[in-house]
């Protein structure tokens, strides 16, 4: 039968396909990532299970091998030793070979049994998921021609190409090439767009690699992530504890001296900070400083300030040129630029005591208070409320 036993009109086929594919993506990005890869949320072993099940049916990858590829991409991102960095191999070989990519590190055992510790290695993992990984989507081909005839063969073809370029091309590749940051991780992620729907949430990439372990991705109230909504509707019936989210470290107005409480809150919460600093500092200090008499002041400003926020090291020789020029013309963006690496520096100081981290953010807080800067001032004044997040 060429409809095969459920004859489906043409809308109908797209329908189970994208529910099919939709299922495939929250498995990879609540089983395979935020789970396996980091530990951000516990999952009942029923639907665990299923997800890897499911995976096996659909995609064919071992929970091992992928979480080990990951957790190696996070080690060492955007170095020749990253699996798949648009950085290094550039973005149309990501984009186009991201799945060879994957299947050329998963052949390094060693790669792979370093860094893919915890992950299942019970008799089912090993005998059948992981010795027999392509009998699955064999499986799923029988399956759909017996259920859809021919346009299931189509079907198939489509969830096979779904992952591999949506998770392995896209993420990997326009996830670390194009986009917009929350938070300046120590890499080159972005949030490809602020609603992660397509990819289950994955599109939000900068905001995953500023906070690896949290198992929410969206950061902002405009952002909105379906891998969190599913996580938190499995926890609803039992089948899901969330361990870890990144939060914004918590304010008491009523505080005013800087203590080790507000010492753990700028380590422990330095994405925020920094993003703050941003917002608050370089974005209000840049927009003054430039807007004075450039008739294209607003694009000067927007060029500045993306100069400004970055660490030095990841520019380009062009950029640092171009910082140079802007540090030149103004000596106040220079002082709120030095600022903000000075206060990178007390939480790049976390091999040294207590007191010493403690006594170098008192002296980073008087510096900014005497700096003459309302907008640096102000930042200082209210860094001095901040306490670790509770929660």
């Amino acid at each position: 039968m060429v409809g095969g036993l459920l004859d489906l009109e043409s809308w109908q086929l797209v329908l189970v396909l994208l529910g099919t594919t939709h299922v495939t993506i929250v498995a990879v990005t609540v089983y395979l990532h935020r789970c396996q890869a980091h530990r951000a949320l516990d999952l009942h072993p029923v639907l665990a299970h299923f997800f890897r099940f499911w995976l096996w049916l659909t995609t064919g990858m071992v929970t091992r091998e992928w979480v080990g590829v990951h957790r190696r991409h996070h080690a060492r991102c955007e170095t020749p030793d990253d699996p798949h960095s648009p950085q290094i191999l550039g973005l149309r070989k990501v984009l186009w070979e991201g799945a060879e990519l994957y299947r050329e590190a998963v052949r390094r055992p060693e790669l792979v049994d370093r860094y893919a510790h915890g992950t299942p290695d019970d008799w089912i993992e090993r005998q059948l998921y992981r010795r027999h990984n392509f009998l699955g989507v064999s499986l799923l081909l029988v399956v759909y021609a017996v259920l859809f005839g021919i346009p299931g063969i189509a079907l198939w073809a489509g969830q096979m190409i779904w992952i591999p370029f949506f998770a392995a091309g896209v993420i990997n590749g326009v996830g670390h090439f194009w986009g917009y940051r929350n938070f300046q991780s120590p890499d080159a992620a972005t949030n490809i767009v602020p609603w992660g729907i397509l990819i289950g949430g994955e599109e939000l990439h900068n905001n995953h690699h500023a906070f690896p372990s949290s198992a929410k991705l969206s950061a902002r109230w405009w952002e909105f992530d379906v891998g969190w909504f599913y996580i938190r509707l499995f926890a609803v019936f039992g089948l899901a504890e969330v361990r870890r989210v990144a939060r914004a470290p918590g304010v008491d107005q009523a505080k005013s001296v800087i203590d080790m409480d507000t010492v753990k809150a700028v380590v422990t919460h330095r994405m925020h900070v920094l993003a703050n600093y941003a917002r608050e500092v370089i974005k209000p200090v840049a927009d003054a400083e430039l807007c004075r008499s450039e008739i294209d002041c607003r694009r000067l400003a927007r060029q500045a300030r993306r100069l400004l926020i970055r660490d030095v090291a990841s520019l380009d020789e062009l950029s640092r040129k171009r910082l140079e020029i802007i540090l030149d013309k103004s000596q106040v963006l220079a002082t709120v630029h030095r600022s903000r690496q000075q206060l990178q520096q007390v939480w790049e100081k976390t091999a040294t005591s207590q007191d010493a981290l403690l006594t170098s953010l008192q002296q980073w807080c008087r510096e900014a208070e005497d700096s003459g800067i309302k907008a640096l001032q102000e930042f200082s004044q209210r860094l001095r409320s901040y306490t670790p997040a509770m929660g």
